[in-house]
């Protein structure tokens, strides 16, 4: 009885030495290969480097896509309880370089735009198609001849409108002459004091087109999985403070699965003319008791902003 006892005993003894010993030989063999990975990696990151740093065209783009529908139906609980609702945003980032050792020709191509709908079952009056929302559409072009390895006399043009909605009114498209400065890689910073800021609208408005300095800053980068782009457009007017805008878009994506992510994007703008616009086109003059008329004195300028939150896509 003793000697079986004993067989057993020494079977799982031996069983669970093997299956140790088994283990940390798995996980010995992971650490290796994962050291491996990692130097491979960090070749990978290093050759890539050395490609982005090489004369000639580089192409690049990424973006996100975000939506949403729903329906309702005897929903008491709020103020529509028959509803459909939905909502559509896509932004795109995109990039051409042609970087040379004399000269670079850097273009730039950035829209976001969205659509939104709510159809109350319940009334007849309300819109029940989708309507644009956001609507951002901004192209740039710069072309420089170096002169260090670090600064460049160049020429821009950048045009920016909307799409969907009043194209081309306003529009805006600055024109001039100046410096690029590009201490490190990836970051540009324009400023072109010698500038022309051409403002295109349809009617009498009070948008007016004047000189001034184009000051731009980007950067655009990829680190891994993560790509992002900040971008910093400012036209200071040498007429009027009136005439001097701003604005600042940023978008960042996170890689999941192959060319699929999560992203989000947001921006800022100020322009005091497209503020006076808006309020006269809301302005009545038989109100009463009565208002006072939208000046460039009493308009409330309001930062503007946007966001985007959704799936992202890279090229």
């Amino acid at each position: 009885m003793i000697k079986p006892l004993f067989v057993v005993t020494l079977c799982c003894v031996l069983s669970i030495s093997l299956q140790a010993q088994t283990k940390e030989e798995l996980q010995t063999q992971k650490a290796e290969k994962q050291a491996e990975a990692d130097a491979a990696l960090k070749e990978v990151k290093a050759l890539q480097k050395q490609l982005n740093a090489l004369p000639g065209w580089h192409v690049g783009a990424f973006g996100i896509i975000g939506g949403s529908l729903s329906n309702f139906k005897n929903w008491y609980a709020q103020g529509a309880p028959n509803n459909t609702s939905g909502n559509f945003g896509i932004t795109f980032n995109g990039y051409a370089n042609l970087v040379e050792e004399k000269f670079f020709w850097r273009n730039a191509l950035t829209t976001n735009l969205n659509w939104v709908k709510l159809d109350n079952k319940d009334i007849d009056t309300d819109e029940d198609s989708f309507k644009p929302t956001t609507d951002v559409f901004n192209l740039t072009s710069l072309y420089g001849r170096n002169l260090s390895k670090t600064f460049a006399v160049s020429g821009l043009m950048e045009y920016r409108t909307t799409l969907l909605d009043n194209f081309n009114d306003p529009g805006y498209l600055d024109a001039g002459i100046g410096g690029t400065w590009t201490p490190i890689t990836n970051l540009i910073v324009v400023v072109h004091p010698l500038n022309y800021n051409f403002v295109f609208s349809s009617g009498d408005t009070v948008f007016e087109s004047s000189a001034g300095a184009k000051i731009i800053a980007d950067y655009t980068r990829s680190i891994g999985a993560v790509n992002f782009k900040t971008n910093l457009s400012m036209f200071q007017s040498y007429k009027s403070s009136d005439y001097s805008n701003w604005t600042w878009t940023n978008s960042f994506s996170y890689t999941l699965w192959k060319m699929i992510g999560v992203g989000f994007d947001f921006g800022l703008r100020s322009n005091k003319q497209e503020a006076l616009n808006y309020a006269l086109g809301q302005f009545d003059p038989t109100a009463i008791p009565a208002e006072e008329e939208p000046t460039f004195e009493n308009i409330d300028n309001k930062l503007q902003t946007y966001y985007t939150i959704g799936l992202s896509y890279k090229f």
